[in-house]
This record gives structure tokens, sequence and C-alpha cells, in this order.
């Protein structure tokens, strides 16, 4: 119903003759608290951190694909490509060079909005507590997971490599 009447109330103003700025009478509040969500511990320390996480929410992420039939990976890479990715990430951010290790999928913004997909569809069969708010699922992937992390990370990397611009820059919302 709410999203009817913010369309209603906007198609209303189709109608003005001159500029009009309306404020619609409901206001969502934006909650960046990070959802609670407990990640599988480490299992094989000669990895990297968020491969190891990755290979850990697999299981998860099986359960949801299972539990909703569907998934929105896929844009550039597949769950069983959601580690390499990662790995690849995890290079540039430790100081490699984003021109000598390839990324599978090859757009660095596609890749990354699979690796976040994975983790939130994963995470919605670990999450505890009250539903999530507004950007909370957000929040708890670059401040609560390796994953998030280490794509952040890689995002300074490339900018600091002097990458074009849109092959780093929007890997992540632009306000983080």
């Amino acid at each position: 119903m709410f999203q009817r009447e913010v369309i209603e109330r906007g198609l209303e103003l189709l109608g003005a003759s001159e500029p009009v700025l309306a404020t619609h009478p409901e206001v969502v509040e934006s909650d960046e608290t990070p959802m609670v969500c407990s990640i599988p511990p480490r299992y094989d320390p000669d990895i990297p951190p968020p491969v190891d996480e990755a290979q850990g929410l697999r299981a998860a992420y099986d359960r949801a694909l299972v539990a909703c039939g569907t998934t929105s990976v896929g844009r550039a890479i597949d769950a069983d490509s959601v580690p390499a990715a990662l790995e690849v990430l995890h290079q540039w951010a430790t100081g490699a060079s984003w021109e000598e290790f390839d990324l599978s999928g090859k757009n660095t913004i596609t890749v990354s909005h699979d690796i976040r997909t994975y983790y939130e569809e994963a995470a919605m069969g670990l999450v505890t507590g009250s539903t999530p708010g507004g950007r909370a699922a957000e929040a708890w992937f670059f401040e609560g997971t390796e994953a998030g992390r280490t794509i952040m990370a890689a995002r300074t990397a490339l900018k600091d490599q002097e990458a074009p611009f849109p092959f780093w820059f929007y890997m992540a919302p632009a306000h983080r």
C-alpha cells in the first residue's frame, strides 16, 4: 500500500504547471545497524580469509536457493566462482597489480554485485533477531564480512593504482 500511495502522489505532480517540491507525509527511516548473522568459523587457515569465508557460506547459500527457488547471483559469475573472484580481489587488496591478475567475469561492478548477492542470500538463512532494517544487510556485508572488507580494500587499491574510475568506484555504494 505504501508504494501505491507514493506513486499516486508522484503522479499528482504531473499536473503541476511549474516546479513543485512536495514532501510525502510518511518518512522511511534508514537503519544502518548491521544485521546479526553468524558466519561459520574459519576452516582453512592456508587460504585467504574471504575465500575461506565464502566457502563456509556455501551450504547456507544452497539452502536459500532451495527455499527461494531462484537466485540473483549470476550477472557476471555464478556461485561456484565466488571464491575464485574473492581470491583475485584479495590479491588486488594486498598490492597486486589489477592489470596482472585477471578477474573472472571481467566487470568489477557486476562481479562485486554477485559476491554481495551471494552473501546476502546466504545470510537470510542465518540471520537472527528481528527482520533486518533498510541497509542492515549492506552494513553487515561491508562492515562484518571478510568479503565486504576485501572489496573495499581492493577498491582503494585500484584507485591508488590509478585504474579507470568506473573500474573501481562502482564496486560498492558511493557512500561507502
